[in-house]
């Protein structure tokens, strides 16, 4: 798979030590008997123009009633260092350098015209019929088209469709920016969850990490929901967001050997890291969330592999509350009230 974007530039390069909530900490929060990360939140890993106005932080209540101190930023919703694309394949004759990727729980696959072409065969259904009689690939290639299809309900007229976005076809023609509320210094919680709400985090270029694909009703649409190089595609409620860690936007440090970058925060204010594969991933004893503590680093989790349809499998960390975890302020609601599901 091609289009990999250069690596984040980022003005901090080196990990600033967190406290690690012992007796002696001067911390504001109650990290008894929590491990805490090396990573605190910092703006400066964040790739430039992918943060929008100011961070503000303030006070906050996690949710295992931790106090302690969240950071409110809002993501352009654009990444800040690549730009998006390309989707689906033009004709079933498309080479996988022009198309981008697909990926569904079992496997990733690039997603070029032959892909299409035998997609009957591929899912034993021969409903599948994604091209016409001269090859050209069915594609959403309209703003109607992309609303109609873009969304776990496809619309039939849309169906055996290969969907892809643009910025000009969301509702107010523009990237849709989000406010998040994540924790300044993450808490470990008694347990693993995934009981926050829609996202698992945000990527240092600016965009949600959202939650699985609903996969199922896209392939029962007889749809593919084409995704880029870099995991990404667009929907009408988030805009263009992240359903797969393949590399993007990450920061610019050296890491560990077998340690991967890191490219995001989790909403529990832990940092996100790249997949590890092979002689790594099995020397790297993750926990059931995906992440592990290294020395020099701390607690961080480790993106699934793309193919997995899910960046992260839980938390492992305290979040912020549900509502707030969703856009808003600390225990408020988001602007305009919560989203549909995100596709």
């Amino acid at each position: 798979m091609n289009h990999r974007p250069a690596a984040v530039a980022v003005a901090c390069l080196i990990l600033f030590v967190a406290g690690c909530g012992s007796s002696e900490s001067s911390s504001p929060t109650t990290t008894t008997a929590a491990e805490t990360s090396q990573h605190t939140f910092e703006v400066d890993h964040f790739a430039e123009g992918a943060i929008v106005g100011d961070v503000a932080t303030a006070e906050c209540t996690l949710s295992g009633e931790t106090i302690t101190t969240c950071s409110t930023v809002t993501i352009s919703g654009a990444p800040a260092t690549y730009s998006p694309g390309p989707f689906c394949p033009d004709t079933i004759t498309t080479t996988a350098d022009d198309a981008g990727i697909w990926f569904d729980g079992n496997g990733t696959y690039d997603l070029t015209g032959e892909f299409i072409k035998n997609l009957a065969t591929f899912y034993n259904d021969d409903q599948w019929h994604m091209y016409d009689d001269l090859g050209k690939v069915k594609v959403t290639d309209s703003q109607a088209a992309f609303l109609g299809a873009a969304r776990p309900d496809v619309d039939p007229q849309y169906q055996n469709q290969c969907v892809e976005g643009r910025v000009e076809w969301l509702t107010n023609g523009e990237s849709i920016t989000k406010s998040v509320v994540i924790p300044t210094t993450p808490v470990m919680a008694a347990g693993s969850s995934s009981a926050q709400s829609s996202d698992w985090g945000i990527t240092l270029d600016g965009i949600v990490i959202a939650k699985s694909a609903p996969v199922s009703a896209i392939l029962g649409a007889h749809t593919i929901a084409a995704f880029d190089d870099c995991g990404g595609h667009f929907n009408n409620v988030e805009g263009y967001h992240l359903h797969g860690a393949t590399g993007c936007g990450t920061l610019d440090d050296d890491h560990l050997a077998g340690e991967t970058a890191m490219f995001g925060y989790a909403m529990d204010g832990f940092p996100i890291h790249l997949p590890l594969s092979g002689a790594d991933l099995e020397a790297a004893n993750l926990d059931d969330c995906g992440g592990h503590s290294v020395a020099g680093i701390g607690y961080h989790y480790h993106a699934n592999d793309p193919s997995k349809n899910s960046v992260l499998t839980c938390l492992k960390g305290e979040f912020v509350a549900t509502d707030a975890a969703q856009g808003g302020p600390p225990q408020g609601p988001p602007p305009g009230g919560a989203p549909g599901p995100a596709r």
